[in-house]
């Protein structure tokens, strides 16, 4: 066995009397793959942040190099080597490529110069170590998503990195940059560089780790070669509940179209678009980022209107120029980024749900607090949103509970039409299987669902029939029955 760069002996730490780690126990060994799993709650973040010394346990040890820390600092975790690749890889958007990469170096060396030529340098040698070709003068802000995450990785490999934490890194990735920071990950192995793998992805787990460490509520589940598991093994421990490995998607309940869309066009985007979806039918649209999937969600809502084409709702054609247009035509949209597009994160989760259906809980034109109060507790209920007080902001649910009060926003509107942008990004996989469960409850009330996904598991189990997008055109439609999520995959980026 390769030697053990970090070891947590007894961690324990709570806050305000919650127990978010109880007794926790981990190893990471040279130069392997360690995934780091379990549901949203379970500790993960709280441990991460234990590990590069953002927080201080209450109780315990962590040995790093075989020395002993009672307490880890931020500037001492970066000096013996742990670096942390946050989801939103934490960029400095306004500055350069070398500055965004250089700066940890500055302040860890406490550089009260700065040295642009020499930050340039050590820019420079950083990417060429991964094979990336970005140039060092680009703005940040202006890179693609997979560059903005190689610029974070590149500043992580710096002052001798060891230890490199990768906290969901491929939520906003194409498959296509999947395989390219896997090809990164296994580079970064080979060197000797030890990976935490913070994942819900289950098929990723199987694809680039070599070991899986599972908590719940605070405390170690299991440890083990990641060769020891199956998809049915790992979402047992991780959730509880036994692994849904057949469709769930029900019968089309009516031969006549609920949505027909003719010919839609929008400039610059796609292009003679055209497709019918039925009532308790859940249509999969799928397609890599830039393919014209979002703006063709958009379009049929009304949040960017179509230059050409016709849109018909139960026969009638309809004119969508607006979300209001959208609502009052039926049709409800949760969009891809519930943080930027969906929810106002310090308003209550009372006040989320209620948006969209003021009407609803107001009376002579005056809000009743206490009827919102009635509906959202109604659709807590129903989404088992994870809250002990619905008046609390919405800032402190989980991510897949912030995403079931954006389900219960868009579905207490009634809509016939729903339109899911990949409503299951960045949650754990009890909640996407809870999800799932909701889309083909509403679906058999009949509901028509238009799930847009780049998740071939995700479009499988949802759906029994789907399109394919390329370059803003349909390629064909496909029956969920002729795939697995392995030749899905395949044809999604072929």
């Amino acid at each position: 066995m390769s030697e053990c760069l970090l070891e947590l002996k007894g961690i324990y730490k709570s806050f305000g009397g919650v127990k978010a780690l109880q007794d926790i126990y981990l190893q990471v060994f040279a130069g392997e793959v360690l995934c780091l799993a379990g549901e949203n709650g379970c500790g993960k973040s709280t441990l991460i942040k234990i590990i590069s010394g953002f927080y201080r346990p209450d109780q315990g040890s962590i040995f790093l190099n075989g020395k002993e820390h009672a307490q880890m600092q931020l500037r001492e975790a970066i000096r013996e080597g742990i670096q942390i690749v946050y989801q939103d890889f934490s960029v400095f958007p306004n500055l350069t490529v070398y500055e965004n990469i250089a700066v940890n170096t500055m302040v860890v060396n406490r550089r009260k110069i700065v040295r642009r030529k020499e930050m340039m340098t050590i820019a420079g040698q950083a990417l060429e170590k991964l094979g990336a070709d970005i140039p060092l003068h680009a703005i940040v802000e202006d890179l693609s998503v997979a560059n903005k995450q190689l610029v974070a990785i590149a500043r992580a490999i710096l002052n001798n990195a060891k230890i490199i934490v990768f906290d969901e890194p491929t939520s906003a990735l194409t498959g296509k940059e999947v395989k390219e920071l896997f090809k990164v990950i296994r580079s970064l192995k080979e060197q000797g560089i030890s990976i935490l793998f913070v994942s819900h992805k289950l098929d990723e787990m199987f694809d680039i780790c070599d070991r899986i460490s599972i908590l719940s509520n605070g405390k170690n589940v299991i440890d083990g070669p990641i060769s020891d598991f199956d998809k049915k093994k790992l979402v047992y421990y991780m959730t509880g509940k036994e692994y849904q490995e057949k469709s769930l998607a029900g019968k089309v309940q009516s031969s006549s179209p609920l949505l027909e869309v003719e010919n839609l066009g929008l400039e610059g985007y796609f292009k003679n678009i055209s497709f019918q979806v039925y009532p308790g039918e859940v249509l999969g649209i799928t397609g890599l980022l830039g393919s014209g999937r979002t703006e063709l969600a958009k379009a049929i809502y009304g949040l960017l209107p179509a230059d050409t084409g016709t849109i018909r709702i139960e026969g009638k054609e309809i004119t969508v120029r607006s979300a209001a247009q959208g609502l009052a035509n039926h049709i409800s949209y949760v969009p891809e980024d519930r943080l930027t597009e969906a929810l106002f994160m310090e308003q209550s989760i009372t006040g989320n749900i209620v948006l969209q259906s003021i009407k609803k809980v107001s009376q002579n034109g005056m809000f009743q607090k206490p009827e919102a109060g009635k509906q959202a507790a109604h659709w807590v209920e129903r989404l088992h949103i994870k809250t002990q007080e619905p008046e609390n902001p919405v800032s402190t649910l989980s991510g897949g509970n912030q995403q079931k009060v954006v389900l219960a926003r868009n579905l207490m509107s009634n809509p016939k039409l729903l339109i899911l942008n990949c409503p299951t990004v960045g949650v754990d996989i009890g909640s996407k299987m809870e999800i799932s469960l909701l889309i083909q409850q509403v679906a058999k009330e009949g509901m028509a669902v238009i799930l847009i996904s780049d998740d071939p598991d995700e479009i499988l189990t949802n759906c029994r029939r789907f399109l394919m997008m390329k370059n803003g055109k349909i390629q064909q439609e496909y029956k969920s029955s002729d795939y697995t999520d392995s030749t899905l995959y395949a044809e999604l980026i072929r």
